[in-house]
């Protein structure tokens, strides 16, 4: 991985969000990662958002992951995903003004943060999108917006052991977007215990796709 900055996110509110950023030499674009459930344990030092990062890292990305409010060292409450919108969208930023061009920057989120990712994407314009193992029977397709209208490189991934995101689920939410690209771990469960590497292989594919628009713009 490479070496990360410590840096703020500073929100209205006074709200403070502690965040982590890095970039190779010459960054192709940017991805901000975001976390599992505040509530349940999930922050960003999470081992698949630790994961993402460095795959996204390792094809000439910028990332920055970051703790919603209320988790770790940032302060405010949790908001049951709205307020944390606006915490992804002040990491969004900080990635546009640290490369100061007008890179590719493209979102992700594991499990609940795949909803808030979601939901920024299609409001704000992203340049791709990774979903990873969105809680789909927790929270139910409706809590990941109109994919459909989304038009950039789009990743949906889960495991096939995976309770939250049931492969009947998964399959109902590949049938609704079918322009995703779908991809299943075998074997793994919710938290890809013992199946990070597999799923490296399919965050790499898409981050490669992220990097390779800046390079046609």
């Amino acid at each position: 991985m490479i070496p990360e900055q410590s840096v703020t996110l500073v929100l209205a509110g006074d709200i403070r969000l502690d965040a982590r950023y890095a970039a190779p030499a010459a960054p192709t674009g940017g991805v901000a990662l975001c976390h599992p459930h505040p509530l349940y344990g999930g922050d960003m030092d999470n081992p698949v958002v630790i994961r993402a990062a460095e795959l996204c890292q390792a094809a000439g990305l910028a990332t920055i992951r970051f703790n919603f409010r209320g988790v770790g060292g940032s302060t405010g409450t949790h908001d049951e995903g709205r307020g944390e919108q606006d915490d992804l969208r002040a990491a969004v930023q900080h990635l546009r003004t640290a490369l100061g061009s007008p890179l590719p920057l493209a979102v992700a989120g594991y499990s609940f943060g795949a909803s808030i990712a979601a939901r920024v994407a299609l409001r704000d314009g992203a340049a791709a999108l990774a979903l990873i193992a969105p809680a789909l029977a927790v929270r139910g397709l409706d809590a990941l917006g109109d994919l459909e209208a989304f038009e950039g490189p789009l990743l949906i991934a889960a495991g096939t052991n995976d309770s939250y995101c049931p492969p009947e689920a998964l399959a109902a939410l590949a049938a609704r977007v079918p322009r995703a690209v779908v991809r299943t771990v075998a074997g793994a469960d919710h938290f890809f215990l013992g199946k990070l590497y597999p799923l490296g292989e399919i965050v790499a594919e898409w981050a490669g796709l992220v990097a390779a628009r800046r390079m046609a713009s």
